[in-house]
């Protein structure tokens, strides 16, 4: 079967916000903001379509001080972004 392209994963910043959580356990929301370099908004656009996808968890840990979100990548969300990178190869490779 040949692997298929995602349209959800696809958009750059999206695709960027998988490559990214792909290497970590989980990140911080200004973290992944900072690396786009867009503003919060945009940033927590792009984590929603993830976030309904079931590609990402978003969290807010209790504690002391400001609560930050932080983000992880499901194991549904590493698949379907190992399956995009694939075909992205396939494409390239002809």
């Amino acid at each position: 079967m040949t692997p298929a392209l995602n349209e959800v994963i696809h958009a750059p910043n999206r695709l960027r916000i998988c490559a990214f959580l792909s290497t970590v356990e989980q990140a911080e929301f200004g973290v992944i903001r900072d690396m786009l370099e867009v503003a919060d908004s945009v940033a927590s656009k792009q984590l929603k379509v993830l976030e309904e996808a079931g590609y990402v968890t978003l969290s807010k840990p209790t504690g002391r001080g400001r609560v930050k979100t932080w983000v992880a990548l499901t194991a549904h969300g590493k698949a379907a972004y190992q399956e995009h990178v694939a075909a992205l190869k396939a494409l390239i490779e002809g």
